[in-house]
């Protein structure tokens, strides 16, 4: 099981690949979003990230009240997602990882994992 200081550090990792990739910004750059995780294993472990126009501005602990997405999975999936180490429409379609948000929100994330994890 992953502990929040590991996750919070993929984070970091995952917020500085995602605001360089200029083909991933231009793509995603009418797309604003909060959204909420929630670990499987670990339920106190909850944080959000924010979404705007493409860019990851901040995330910290914590549950917004008013979210446009919702993703569960466990605290390992997480880190090893936010490393780069597991691509994670693989669990997805696995059932092991809950995305709940509207249908072109899903396609989205999913369009996100292919330009971040071509390879993985």
């Amino acid at each position: 099981m992953a502990t929040w200081e590991e996750i919070a550090e993929a984070l970091v990792d995952y917020q500085q690949s995602c605001n360089s990739n200029q083909r991933l910004r231009r793509v995603q750059r009418d797309w604003s979003k909060v959204i909420n995780f929630t670990c499987l294993d670990d339920p106190t472990v909850i944080f959000q990230m924010t979404v705007v126009k493409g860019e990851i501005t901040e995330w910290h602990s914590g549950y917004a009240a008013q979210h446009d997405i919702h993703v569960r999975a466990t605290s390992e999936d997480f880190a090893d997602m936010f490393w780069g180490d597991l691509n994670p429409s693989r669990k997805y379609l696995q059932g092991e990882i809950k995305v709940e948000g509207s249908q072109e929100d899903v396609m989205r994330l999913d369009a996100i994992t292919s330009i971040i994890w071509p390879d993985v």
